[in-house]
């Protein structure tokens, strides 16, 4: 079967947007192709800074011929609903149309419609100046003297050729032909722009990858990502050095080069000095180059490694100076930042009014730093006050709940009154990314805790799913105190989230408590700060998310919350999990699903009764009993309650499910032998009251009516 081969070359592509823009691609060709009635046995996506590339694989030749057979109105219809038939048809008289009787209606008009088939090269003509046009670029551009015509196309960067070859896999290829805005479709294309700007005829991908290969263009990203790591990895290695691993950089390095070529440079070693992050994100930032350490010591090495993209005549040495001379420059900023961080202000003078308010020593440059904070009365919002009111909530909020965790109180208040002070910094100033890493190294400097140094380069954390979680007590403290007095703050003005709007990042903060309460296993008694009930039901909407994405099934939490906890546990975020957790092993068991069934029918007649106000007995009375299965159940409840009072007393829940696994046998034997609706209204009563201890006994641990099947 035929295969497609489709390239868009332009000029350079952002890095950030090639993968995706490959992607959306294949994605509409591949739609529109199957919407025309063709099928394919496969499509893979290429890209690089100058091209994107589809080659699809197994593509019918045609499309098939499509048979419809459409009904149309009696024969003796009115004239005009025969001619409107016509026209739906594509018919230009009644004798095309075929004459059919159902017997009742009598005799209809049928019209036997054939469209046939089309070659696939007319298909993807036609439909590929519309993908074109409509290509969803995040931005986009018009160029040249075409620019000032309405409707001129849009593209990243100007398109400059489009190559699209239709063909079996041996043999000739045809040209697809189409035109956007100018651009005739062809046969050929370029290869790197430096090294073999000549052109290249194909015919199918195979010799357009080879080919390209040889013009110095690696189609495939993740090969380029590969050399790009090896060579790397290689090139210090022989210089007794290790890469700094930085998956990020590695694939937009890749999205910048079509011929990656590495290199070394190197900086002046007085310059690792500077905290080896600042070294780091200067030289990321600045000249998208990796950093190297000496194998098996702490702190960064003075070489970095960057990516060319041509194989220069000098072996690289002159482009590997020039990015040294740059390194150095930025490097010489970063050791300014680094160094008048740690000097006194030159105003702090003024901030003896804040430095009292918030008890900071001013003979310490990152205290001085907090009082400047204050003292600029920066807004963190219109309706919550400053920066600098909300650090004295924190503080106190931290000193509240440091006791809770396990947490030295001062310690605690003393790291959440320096923890925003780096935002005032040089350092944060130009590098954002290292809010809370530099507060940390700044505290060091001036002596602070070790404690206290954790948190404030923890409290942030964490950001996303990725990120770790604090895990020291004083980092816990006040990284729960920064989250839930956003939180607090935001729902007290009634700013919440809505739909998929979140300006304020509320659920990553309410995710954030829950990540650090489960992983560290804590029970802060969040209603003892929590005191809207709205927003501990956000909090357990967001435990939802959480456990969901651990594995766990979302009605289980609401069957929980329904249940057994009290409304004095619900605030208990890790017993819910962990109870949640036990329900779900206890239903993944035949036992737990078993009884799953026994308790919901058990329920749906109490229920069906007590809606028609049937008298329930309000005990159990055993002189009562008719059937053997009913001593049994009876006796089997009044073990199960006493083994489930014991496991839920000591949070045993692994325990407290298998005391209400013994329910299933004897329950599956009542319902099988014994009818409940029994003519005497005493003995239904009490078989309602045996029923009515089965509800009980389970809502100790969930609402089983919760739970999905």
């Amino acid at each position: 079967m035929p295969d497609l081969l489709l390239e868009l070359r332009s000029e350079e592509i952002p890095a950030r947007m090639q993968r995706k823009a490959a992607g959306d691609l294949k994605k509409a060709v591949t739609d529109a192709l199957v919407a025309a009635g063709l099928t394919y046995e496969g499509a893979r996506e290429y890209w690089t800074p100058r091209r994107l590339t589809l080659d699809l694989r197994g593509l019918d030749a045609r499309s098939k011929d499509i048979r419809e057979d459409r009904k149309g109105p009696r024969t003796d219809a009115p004239e005009k609903a025969i001619e409107g038939f016509l026209r739906g048809a594509g018919l230009t008289s009644i004798d095309q149309a075929h004459k059919h009787s159902d017997g009742k209606k009598g005799e209809y008009y049928v019209a036997h419609i054939v469209k046939p088939g089309r070659p696939t090269e007319e298909i993807v003509a036609e439909i590929l100046p519309a993908i074109i046009r409509e290509f969803p670029w995040p931005k986009s551009m018009r160029w040249g003297a075409a620019s000032r015509e309405p409707g001129s196309l849009r593209w990243v960067r100007p398109l400059q050729s489009i190559l699209c070859v239709f063909g079996p896999e041996v043999g000739e290829s045809v040209v697809v032909d189409f035109e956007v805005s100018g651009i005739r479709s062809g046969d050929r294309t370029v290869g790197h722009r430096f090294h073999a700007p000549a052109e290249i005829k194909v015919r199918r991908f195979e010799d357009y990858a080879e080919k390209l290969e040889r013009a110095h263009v690696v189609l495939d990203a993740e090969r380029r990502k590969d050399i790009i790591r090896t060579d790397a990895d290689n090139l210090a290695f022989a210089q007794g050095l290790e890469v700094v691993a930085d998956e990020g950089l590695l694939e937009e390095v890749a999205g910048l080069v079509e011929w990656p070529v590495v290199l070394m440079g190197e900086f002046d070693e007085a310059f690792l000095a500077i905290p080896p992050e600042m070294v780091q994100l200067t030289i990321r930032t600045n000249q998208k180059c990796f950093v190297t350490r000496r194998r098996r010591r702490d702190g960064l090495a003075n070489r970095f490694l960057l990516v060319s993209n041509i194989e220069a005549a000098d072996g690289g040495a002159e482009i590997a100076r020039g990015n040294g001379k740059v390194v150095r420059a930025r490097l010489s900023d970063a050791l300014y930042f680094w160094q008048t961080d740690q000097k006194p202000m030159p105003d702090f003078a003024g901030l003896e009014a804040s430095a009292d308010a918030f008890g900071l020593d001013l003979a310490k440059p990152l205290d001085q730093r907090m009082a400047k904070l204050d003292a600029l009365g920066v807004t963190f919002h219109a309706k919550l006050g400053t920066q600098g009111a909300r650090v004295k909530r924190i503080a106190d909020l931290a000193a509240i709940i440091a006791p809770l965790v396990g947490a030295d109180a001062a310690l605690a208040r003393r790291a959440a009154l320096l923890a925003k002070a780096d935002l005032t910094t040089e350092a944060v100033g130009e590098f954002p990314e290292l809010q809370g890493l530099m507060g940390r190294k700044y505290a060091q400097l001036q002596g602070e805790d070790a404690a206290v140094q954790a948190a404030i380069e923890d409290h942030y954390k964490p950001q996303g799913p990725g990120d770790r979680v604090p895990t020291e007590p004083v980092a816990i403290a006040v990284a729960l105190a920064d989250k839930l007095d956003t939180l607090l703050g935001f729902w007290a003005i009634d700013e919440k989230p809505t739909g998929s709007k979140d300006p304020y990042a509320l659920r990553r903060a309410a995710l954030g408590v829950i990540r650090i309460i489960l992983d560290n296993e804590l029970r802060p008694q969040l209603g003892r700060l929590i005191t809207s009930g709205d927003l501990l039901a956000f909090f357990h909407d967001r435990l939802k998310v959480q456990l969901r994405d651990q594995g766990a099934r979302h009605d289980l939490v609401d069957a929980v919350l329904a249940g057994g906890t009290g409304e004095a546990d619900k605030d208990d975020l890790l017993d819910i999990a962990r109870r949640v957790a036990e329900l779900g092993r206890l239903l993944e068991t035949e036992n737990g699903r078993n009884l799953l069934a026994a308790s919901r029918r058990a329920a749906n007649i109490l229920a069906a009764e007590e809606k028609k106000g049937t008298r329930v007995a309000p005990s159990v009375d055993a002189s009562l009993f008719v059937e053997d299965e009913e001593q049994a159940l009876s006796s089997v409840i009044d073990r199960a309650e006493a083994d489930l009072g014991a496991a839920l007393g000591a949070e045993n829940y692994a325990a407290a499910t298998a005391a209400l696994a013994q329910l299933r046998a004897p329950a599956d034997a009542f319902f099988e032998k014994v009818l409940v609706n029994a003519e005497d209204e005493a003995v239904r009563a009490n078989r309602l009251a045996l029923l009515t201890r089965i509800r009980t006994a389970t809502l100790q641990l969930a609402d089983f009516s919760r739970i999905a099947s």
